[in-house]
């Protein structure tokens, strides 16, 4: 399934994918792609509904039907810093014992296709494209074996981030990852059983056209259940939860010279078989 949320800002309805890429309508069956639904039972449940009975919602998805984050309610948005090792080798920094945690706030979550602010004062802002993983069935303290059955699905995410404030300035990474609309999410959820291999995954990101990362999920150091089973040590994972797995290379910090976005631009990305993002960049608060 391809499960998604259409409309406007902080109004969105549930819908699916059917087919034919057109949007089904969900509300009268759930209230949110989110919380209890993205558990095993609430996955069940939508995948013996005849999607083709559903009420057909009007529009183009990602074209005259915005579609907002592919998750309602997101509790809490965890990241995975240095997962690939030619992204580290650009940044300059050492592959990671084990890996390295960080958090994007909330309030950072905005759709695939919906502008990304350039913060104020910010004078290197990037891009990251990475595969998200949804948590559905909660845990802690869960074994490898089990990983995956604590997943919902596998979505697009575009890790935006300010360089200064994550490197050059006093603290933790935190305060360069989570400024408002640094968090597109999408376009969909797609369950496990639609994705073919979530560990050789094709990703690009392109800048006005012009490509920057191209990767794939089979060069990521830690690997999708390790990195589950591992941030459970340190806190539960809950429905709805979201893990920004890592970027390949090709960030504009790792070029020569460095490459920032200024406003004006618009930034393409996706994964193979988890759908693509559309966002232009507007230029820096004042």
């Amino acid at each position: 399934m391809k499960l998604l949320r259409y409309g406007t800002p902080g109004a969105e309805k549930p819908g699916i994918l059917d087919a034919s890429g057109r949007v089904r309508d969900l509300s009268h069956m759930i209230s949110d792609i989110g919380g209890e639904t993205l558990r095993p039972a609430g996955l069940k449940a939508l995948q013996d509904i005849d999607i083709e009975t559903l009420p057909l919602v009007h529009g183009t998805p990602q074209d005259d039907l915005r579609l907002g984050a592919c998750v309602g309610g997101i509790g809490k948005f965890i990241c995975i810093g240095l997962n690939y090792a030619d992204h580290a080798e650009e940044a300059g920094m050492p592959i990671p014992p084990e890996p390295v945690i960080f958090n994007k706030w909330t309030s950072s979550v905005v759709g695939p296709n919906d502008p990304i602010q350039i913060p104020r004062a910010s004078v290197k802002t990037d891009w990251e494209v990475e595969l998200g993983i949804v948590i559905g069935e909660p845990g802690a303290y869960i074994d490898e074996a089990d990983a995956m059955n604590h997943v919902a699905g596998f979505c697009v995410i575009n890790d935006v981030s300010e360089r200064e404030f994550q490197i050059e300035r006093a603290g933790t990474w935190d305060k360069g990852k989570g400024c408002d609309t640094f968090g597109p999410t999408g376009p969909w959820l797609v369950t496990p059983d639609e994705v073919a291999d979530f560990n050789d995954l094709d990703m690009w990101l392109d800048v006005d056209g012009e490509r920057q990362q191209t990767g794939s999920t089979a060069t990521m150091i830690y690997r999708v259940p390790h990195l589950i089973a591992y941030c459970s040590r340190f806190m539960s994972l809950q429905s709805g939860d979201v893990i920004s797995t890592g970027t390949p290379p090709g960030v504009g910090m790792g070029q020569n010279p460095q490459r920032y976005l200024k406003g004006g631009e618009v930034v393409t990305l996706g994964i193979t078989g988890l759908g693509e993002h559309r966002a232009s960049v507007l230029p820096a608060l004042s």
